[in-house]
């Protein structure tokens, strides 16, 4: 007599470079091990990974089932320039993992599915080929992934730049996109870093699924156009997949630090303003002072995460993008002269990584003034804290207006684009937050978002789709490739 012995359902999740990407897919591989009982091979590409990706998964506490891989490091020497678009960068680090990923996933039992995020779409012939269905993971909002889906329209039917139309960019079903809000990578679409983006938009509908970091309490309009708007597929190649929100997905816990979090202790409810440009957030040394002038005058009590300024070499926002956590230069050596001692106080200034989680999380903090990456707006919205909303690159000037326009939890400094916020606008719109009852009335609009998204993670509409595609994957793995084993 034979029996069929199956192992358990099997899910190896990449994530490309950036800490942007690597955290949301480690909080869904967790999800996928502690709620659905699969087992988890987290594959992490480790090609310029920055010192602070190394920080964080060496301190993640990892559920039993959950396997880190790390893959070997490529010489990127030879693989591109130093000055080489972030994208591009991006997706040549993956296509040079390729070899790596297909030997780590061939020697060991065959996943029941792959998944990787939106600059992993070089894997679809590998997954083809072993026969595996592969998900996108999508970490940014349902906003930018409905541009990117239409993104090959646009291409076929615009003539010239995006940023010349005469108005908005239209996305079926979607509230239009000003041109000014329009993604970096699009901007010129004469450069490599448009190609590339494109390339990756064109192949996403290979994907079995597409699962988002959002809900539709966050998004409602936008998700409702992807499930049921018949013109999103109108001359599309190939028909547009289901998309699941499975959001939002935040750490849950990042680590403590003793100064900061007894400094809070100490300071009123709702009174600090956390300062924070993410992973790969850098200001030009004009507008490192100009904020920190503008703080000053604000008189209120203020957490700075504060990395030195981009030089004339590495004048791009997003300069810490490889390399956050190895920055060496001292506060002193770049703000303001005795700014550090009239703080004193007041206001703190930290010169590498916090527990953002916690101090979001903390009573004391009324508000966040934060580049508006996704990660960032999801966890700020969780915890109930209104933003100030100051985009630097990708699609964060995207993020900031739906933010400030359709959520109504955000306030924006009002500047050219392109220039430097002055110390006023500065000194304006924290006070605006943090005292005037503009700021009340968002921190309103944000405790009621909270409390949604609190009741929805409770019934677990959150996670209801995920839970659908599991079970498939589930169904999918007991009916692959059984060892035959002899009875007694």
């Amino acid at each position: 007599m034979h029996m069929a012995i199956t192992n358990p359902p099997h899910a190896a999740v990449l994530a490309s470079p950036g800490l942007g990407h690597l955290i949301p897919l480690l909080e869904l591989a967790k999800r996928l091990v502690t709620f659905h009982d699969m087992h988890v091979t987290f594959l992490v590409i480790t090609t310029h990974a920055s010192a602070v990706q190394s920080q964080l998964l060496r301190s993640s506490s990892l559920p039993d089932g959950l396997r880190l891989h790390l893959l070997p490091s490529v010489d990127a020497s030879s693989l591109f320039p130093r000055d080489t678009t972030l994208v591009v960068r991006i997706s040549t680090i993956v296509r040079a993992s390729l070899p790596s990923i297909r030997s780590t996933i061939a020697d060991q039992p065959r996943p029941s599915v792959l998944i990787g995020d939106i600059f992993c779409t070089d894997l679809f012939e590998m997954a083809k080929e072993l026969s595996v269905p592969m998900y996108v993971f999508f970490t940014a909002s349902a906003k930018l992934l409905a541009f990117m889906l239409h993104l090959p329209t646009l291409d076929e039917e615009v003539e010239g730049e995006y940023v010349n139309l005469p108005g908005p960019v239209a996305i079926p079903g979607c509230d239009p996109i000003r041109t000014a809000d329009l993604i970096d990578q699009v901007r010129n679409r004469k450069i490599d870093e448009y190609k590339c983006f494109l390339h990756h938009a064109s192949r996403m509908c290979m994907a079995k699924g597409i699962l988002v970091n959002t809900s539709d309490d966050i998004e409602p309009k936008t998700l409702a156009a992807l499930r049921v708007d018949p013109d999103f597929d109108k001359l599309r190649p190939t028909p547009l997949p289901p998309v699941y929100p499975v959001g939002p997905l935040i750490k849950s816990d990042d680590g403590d630090q003793a100064e900061v979090m007894t400094w809070l202790d100490d300071q009123p409810a709702d009174s600090v303003l956390y300062i924070s440009f993410g992973s790969g957030g850098t200001l030009s040394a004009e507008q490192v002072t100009e904020l920190a002038r503008g703080l000053e005058l604000s008189q209120q009590r203020f957490i700075w995460v504060v990395r030195p300024p981009s030089s004339e070499s590495k004048a791009a926002a997003s300069g810490t993008f490889f390399n956050v956590g190895s920055e060496h230069e001292e506060p002193s050596d770049f703000l303001p002269d005795g700014f550090l001692e009239r703080i004193k106080g007041v206001g703190m200034v930290v010169s590498s990584w916090v527990p953002q989680v916690k101090v979001l999380r903390h009573a004391s903090t009324g508000g966040f003034l934060t580049h508006c990456g996704w990660n960032s707006i999801l966890e700020s919205v969780v915890h109930g804290v209104p933003m100030i909303a100051w985009p630097l690159y990708a699609e964060q000037r995207m993020n900031a207006t739906m933010l400030v326009e359709s959520l109504g939890v955000a306030a924006r400094p009002l500047s050219p684009p392109g220039r430097v916020v002055g110390r006023e606008e500065i000194e304006r719109v924290v006070r605006m937050v943090m005292e005037a009852e503009e700021g009340a009335q968002m921190r309103c609009r944000v405790e009621e978002l909270k409390q949604r998204l609190s009741k929805a993670i409770e019934e677990k509409r959150t996670s209801y789709n995920l839970f659908c595609e599991v079970e498939k994957w589930k169904m999918g793995s007991k009916s692959s490739l059984g060892v035959k084993g002899h009875s007694q």
